[in-house]
């Protein structure tokens, strides 16, 4: 992972020179650093999974709610075939920041647009890995989601959120397999925050889903995480491979 940590910096450096020539009109970048989930893999991935870009190397990686994609042309940067999928009624900028450095990049990579609330498909029918980070929570139907995705990836590394507790004070469900069924405003204001897993429930969900838990580790607030509240924001980082 070092070598990804370190080339992650170099083409942070040089995607940044590609947006300040190519200042937004009209829309604003993504507002979060995509490239520090480079960093988050580190701390994620352990023993011979840490040479996971090196064993899938020039393979194919799908990277779903890409953002801006600036993981995904990255990925691409390494010499992997990407393509990157997300929705621009939900996107932050309606994904035209991702085709502006689409653009900039000159990229050969392939940019997608599908609503994942649909019963969508992969464009490829295999792919050596997916790449999963901060969308579960945001799905009406996370079981159909993940469950097409192990039909076409061996591999897939998710991120999400999760709660220890029902709420700020509540009941503490961390070793439940439950999920919280979000209000429209009851987190961020954000209507398309949908579900919460307790941790039992999302390695619940990705089992039965066709999933083989490989790695797991948990950013934030790891002692008093709810639902609602940011000050108490838990992330759970997981590598997958599908079931045999």
């Amino acid at each position: 992972m070092n070598k990804m940590i370190n080339a992650a910096q170099a083409f942070r450096a040089r995607l940044d020179r590609v947006k300040q020539s190519n200042p937004p009109n009209g829309f604003t970048w993504y507002g979060y650093d995509i490239l520090s989930n480079v960093n988050a893999l580190d701390g994620l991935l352990t023993d011979s999974n840490r040479e996971l870009f090196d064993q899938i190397a020039g393979g194919r990686i799908a990277d779903i709610g890409a953002a801006d994609g600036d993981l995904g042309f990255f990925l691409e940067s390494q010499g992997f075939q990407v393509d990157m999928v997300d929705n621009p009624a939900t996107n932050w900028n309606g994904m035209r920041a991702i085709y502006a450095l689409h653009e900039g990049l000159q990229s050969n990579a392939r940019v997608l647009e599908s609503d994942l609330d649909t019963q969508f498909r992969m464009p490829a029918e295999q792919y050596d890995l997916v790449i999963f980070l901060g969308i579960l929570y945001h799905l009406k139907n996370p079981y159909y989601v993940l469950e097409h995705l192990a039909e076409v990836s061996q591999r897939l590394i998710l991120s999400t959120r999760i709660a220890a507790f029902t709420r700020a004070g509540g009941n503490r469900v961390e070793s439940d397999s439950v999920a919280y069924l979000l209000g429209p405003d009851e987190c961020n204001n954000d209507a398309t925050n949908f579900w919460i897993f307790s941790r039992q429930g999302l390695q619940r969900l990705v089992e039965r889903t066709g999933w083989q838990v490989r790695d797991f580790v948990t950013f934030g607030d790891n002692e008093a995480s709810n639902p609602q509240d940011n000050e108490h924001d838990q992330r759970a980082f997981m590598y997958l491979e599908r079931a045999s």
